[in-house]
């Protein structure tokens, strides 16, 4: 084995490693908001992780483009993906009293 597939694999296992967290935080997190932070952040990690080790093992072939694509696809739709959620929440009011200690939204929302 050479040091790039040693590389390789360590991404990928530690990719998946920060996902499977991530899955286990999302059943044991209590409410919305802190589910939602479980469910973009590692994840998304994780993911460009084993994206970056999938590329080294496939670099100077042509997939190697569709893993990119996948990872700025990623990239662009997590952060607004975790905004709907949170505001969604905000509105039905479903996070546990007390965990918002500044409200900056207020009565605007409609």
């Amino acid at each position: 084995m050479t040091v790039w597939q040693w590389i390789s694999g360590a991404l990928i296992l530690f990719g998946a490693t920060l996902a499977l967290t991530a899955s286990i935080a999302i059943v044991r997190f209590p409410d919305t908001l802190t589910r939602m932070h479980a469910a973009t952040k590692p994840q998304v990690i994780g993911l460009i992780l084993v994206l970056a080790g999938a590329g080294i093992e496939l670099f100077g072939h042509g997939n190697v483009w569709a893993l990119v694509l996948v990872g700025l696809f990623t990239l662009l739709t997590a952060p607004v993906v975790a905004h709907l959620i949170s505001r969604t929440a905000y509105r039905e009011q479903s996070h546990r009293d007390g965990l918002l200690t500044v409200n900056e939204l207020g009565d605007t929302i409609d």
